[in-house]
């Protein structure tokens, strides 16, 4: 990730912190969230703004989509070596599990999706060849 999106993700992260959850600016009215991982290899924790949508009580919906890059977010790979994840929703912080969406389950979370969040399709044009990984958090009672 270059340093230019480091500082604009680090004033998206502020803002969000410092509003229960609120962002303006491009984003007002965007429901965001904070997902925090620990990194595949430094073992650092790393918290990235991110779009989401509910997928019931306890499941949040996020896609790695990288606004359309040929290559996965780097959350992705930090997931997929460590899926214990902490959530940040509003001025709510919880532990959760992450999983890859597959098969049925990723064809109905991504067309619902689509059909509120018509930007990634977009998203998944620009890809390419690239299949937008959906990734489902299930708020778990670890503490974290």
């Amino acid at each position: 990730m270059s340093a230019e999106r480091r500082a604009m993700n680090a004033e998206i992260i502020d803002e969000f912190r410092a509003n229960s959850g609120v962002v303006g600016g491009p984003f007002d009215g965007t429901p965001l969230l904070l997902l925090t991982t620990t990194g595949a290899r430094s073992g650092e924790l790393r918290t990235m703004p991110l779009t989401y949508r509910r997928d019931g009580d306890d499941r949040l919906v996020v896609f790695a989509a990288n606004g359309g890059r040929p290559n996965h977010p780097g959350w992705l790979h930090n997931v997929l070596a460590d899926p214990g994840v902490t959530v940040e929703v509003g001025d709510q912080r919880f532990a959760a599990t992450a999983h890859i969406a597959e098969g049925p389950e990723r064809d109905r979370l991504w067309f619902a999706t689509l059909a509120v969040m018509p930007l990634l399709a977009d998203f998944e044009t620009r890809a390419g060849d690239r299949v937008i990984p959906v990734v489902v958090l299930v708020r778990s009672a670890r503490p974290r």
